[in-house]
């Protein structure tokens, strides 16, 4: 028998991601085409965090 190691890795590992969010109705990575109503828009959202201090 041989002494083979072999390497485990995870589900996804080594992917890129890039974020995709929803905004004003259209899912988007960027807002570069957006005109300056939607990006006032997008701006003026109220920010949800997840603290661990918000329990």
């Amino acid at each position: 028998m041989s002494n083979q190691t072999t390497e485990v890795k995870e589900v996804g590992e080594g992917v890129g991601f890039e974020r995709i969010r929803r905004i004003t109705g259209y899912l988007v990575g960027t807002v570069d085409r957006f005109n300056d109503a939607k990006r006032a828009e997008e701006s003026d959202r109220v920010k949800h965090t997840l603290n661990s201090s918000d329990k």
